[in-house]
This record gives structure tokens, C-alpha cells and sequence, in this order.
């Protein structure tokens, strides 16, 4: 179930699956599943493809769960 508390973010930030999971109160398989459902977009680090994602991401799929 997805935190109460809006996650305090800011808009341009990156963060890992691992710090958004811990943002929203899900676990980080149950964010996966929503990023394969495209209900959150992710981004990929251009050098080391490593997934991330914006704060205004996290916010915009809280604000539209809650």
C-alpha cells in the first residue's frame, strides 16, 4: 500500500528503484510491476543504464494513488 505522506522530493532529482520504493512504502518488486505497467516512467543513466527515476515522477504517481 502506497504512503499517506507525500514523498518531499525535488522535481529534478534522481533517484535509485531501491530510494523511490522506500519514498512511495512499496516494496521494490510492487514498483517494478508498476513501472512494467507504465504507470510510473523510469529513465536510464546514458553512461551506465541504470534505472532512475525524477522526483516529479514519484510525485505525479503518488498524487494520482492517493
Amino acid at each position: 500500500m502506497i504512503t499517506m505522506t507525500e514523498p518531499n522530493v525535488g522535481d529534478y532529482e534522481r533517484y535509485s528503484p531501491k530510494q523511490a520504493a522506500a519514498l512511495l512504502g512499496v516494496h521494490r518488486n510492487t514498483l517494478r510491476a508498476y513501472t512494467d505497467s507504465s504507470l510510473i516512467k523510469c529513465r536510464f543513466h546514458q553512461g551506465t543504464m541504470r534505472k532512475f527515476y525524477y522526483g516529479k515522477d514519484i510525485l505525479r504517481f503518488w498524487r494520482a494513488f492517493v
